[in-house]
């Protein structure tokens, strides 16, 4: 599988270059769409099912876990038989799963219904970073990955604030409801896209899907890997505490607690203009080490003043948000940039590695009991450290081009 010149690749009839974008970027941005709309809900939804927060939770944890193992069958399957196919399928599933959860009676229908909520929506992440390689080339590719990053990252803002002012109105079916909208809306979207592979895998569906082993053998790739997905652990951690420690710890009305939620948003939806910004200045490198030692030091503020009050929580969390935020495009960049086939694989793996790290942390964060403030310090300290450190020794032992 090759890839040819931009001028040879398809060009979007219907949707225009703007258009795919937009496409993407909401593709893109299906788990925290999944996610964050209905994060005010939880400590309600227990009480509504008469469940402890632990099995509400499940509903969050287990889509994580569902969503990155689909990535893995969605991902390779792109690549035999196009982007297309997979996301028409996969939203198809992901809008009846969310047609499901508005109508469960109890909690474990509702997280089987999670759950295969899941696995039709990996197929949209699946296919959305695989057609920005498929697109676009080189320094272009970097600034498509930036702006649509920073638009992915508009809906942890959004999302909790809709979700908190529209739980007045309706309970929280209401807004899995306003999930199946949004997959009626990326569906319109699917429909009017023109394929983007610009030539598909020619093995079996089993040949397609051990890709993945080829991909994961490239050195560059897995460490790149490694320490980019960690940075999920920390950004998930919170997504999935926040609501606990701004409602239950610091008694917070939902409308206030998705306020603050999205001060820390601000820090996602900036760090991606912010890196643009910083690259025409200095070096991928210099960058990506300074974001992971902001890192360190914004856990470190988050253990000694976040547990003073909410806005010092919040304030304190900031620097993490934005600089874990800016490092994302350089790091999909450089992990896309290592693969010259398997595209579909590649882009899998990265969202795949990124959720399950993820799902870790938002564990580990529980681990610490009525101190989830603290905990959530440590976890931004200790990811940081690793983080710089494991891109200190990529850089020693000359695994990538930066």
């Amino acid at each position: 599988m090759h890839h040819p010149p931009d001028s040879d690749r398809p060009t979007q009839k219907y949707l225009g270059n703007r258009g795919l974008i937009v496409l993407i970027a909401l593709l893109s941005a299906f788990v925290p769409l999944s996610t964050d709309l209905y994060l005010p809900a939880l400590p309600g939804m227990g009480e509504y099912f008469g469940v402890s927060a632990g099995l509400t939770n499940l509903t969050l944890i287990l889509f994580f876990l569902f969503f990155s193992l689909g990535l893995l069958f969605w991902g390779p399957l792109s690549d035999r038989y196009g982007r297309r196919p997979v996301l028409l399928v996969g939203l198809a599933l992901y809008i009846a799963a969310s047609a499901g959860c508005v109508t469960s009676w109890d909690v474990w229908h509702l997280i089987a219904f999670r759950i295969l909520q899941a696995v039709g929506g990996s197929a949209a992440s699946a296919v959305a970073m695989a057609m920005v390689k498929d697109v676009y080339d080189g320094r272009t590719r970097e600034s498509v990955l930036a702006i649509v990053q920073s638009m992915v990252v508009i809906s942890p803002a959004a999302a909790p604030v809709l979700g908190a002012f529209m739980l007045p109105y309706t309970s929280w079916r209401g807004l899995f409801a306003a999930l199946a909208l949004i997959g009626v809306v990326s569906m319109a979207g699917a429909l009017l896209l023109q394929e983007t592979i610009p030539s598909r895998y020619n093995g079996t569906m089993a040949q397609s899907v051990r890709r993945l082993g080829v991909v994961l053998k490239n050195p560059g790739f897995a460490s790149l890997l490694v320490v980019f997905s960690l940075v999920s652990t920390a950004s998930l951690a919170f997504v999935s505490a926040s609501s606990y420690i701004y409602q239950d710890g610091f008694g917070l009305s939902e409308q206030w607690y998705s306020f603050y939620f999205a001060l820390n948003a601000v820090g996602l939806i900036a760090g991606p203009f912010l890196y643009l910004w910083l690259s025409r200045h200095a070096s991928r490198r210099s960058i990506v080490g300074a974001g992971f030692a902001v890192m360190v030091g914004s856990g470190v503020l988050v253990c000694l003043f976040g547990s003073m009050g909410p806005l010092l929580l919040a304030l304190a969390l900031f620097p993490a948000s934005l600089m874990g935020s800016s490092v994302r495009p350089a790091g999909a960049f450089l992990m896309l940039d290592q693969q010259k086939e398997d595209t579909g694989s590649a882009s899998a793996l990265i969202n795949c590695a990124g959720l399950v790290f993820g799902s870790g942390g938002m564990v580990l964060v529980f681990l610490a009991g009525e101190s989830l403030v603290l905990g959530l310090g440590a976890i931004n300290v200790a990811v940081g450290a690793v983080c710089l450190a494991g891109w200190a020794a990529i850089g020693r032992q000359g695994l990538v081009k930066f």
